[in-house]
């Protein structure tokens, strides 16, 4: 009788952890903050980039349904997971937006160092 009550009290302890964990509002607010900016930055655009939105978004509507089940602990760590995808999909687009700008710097820079050598600016 003795041990059953001791195992008894961590798990009911346990049980109500579970059940009192708070609704991952904030950490929702992060994760679809973070999916607006990849998608203004072009992130639905460019293949790279489009693979991990688009598990955001499902990890996003799965966490939406985990916290109207109740859920709240599942729904925050599948929140985690979508604000990670978000965030590399956001870094992914940066990166091929640095790199149009950078080619599209150096063929301005070639084309004017053309234009310098046609008109005897360069020696």
């Amino acid at each position: 009788m003795h041990t059953q009550s001791i195992l008894t009290i961590p798990a009911l302890a346990l049980l109500g952890c579970a059940a009192t964990f708070p609704p991952p509002t904030q950490h929702l607010a992060d994760a679809e903050s973070a999916q607006r900016s990849a998608r203004e930055l072009g992130a639905a655009n460019q293949p790279a980039a489009q693979l991990h939105l688009k598990l955001a978004d499902e990890q996003v509507a799965l966490a939406k349904k985990e916290m109207a089940d109740g859920d709240n602990r599942a729904a925050d760590f599948v929140l985690a997971r979508a604000r990670a995808d978000s965030e590399l999909a956001l870094a992914l687009a940066r990166e091929l937006n640095a790199a149009v700008d950078v080619k599209r710097a150096v063929d301005t820079s070639n084309a004017t160092a053309n234009t310098n050598a046609i008109q005897g600016a360069v020696k």
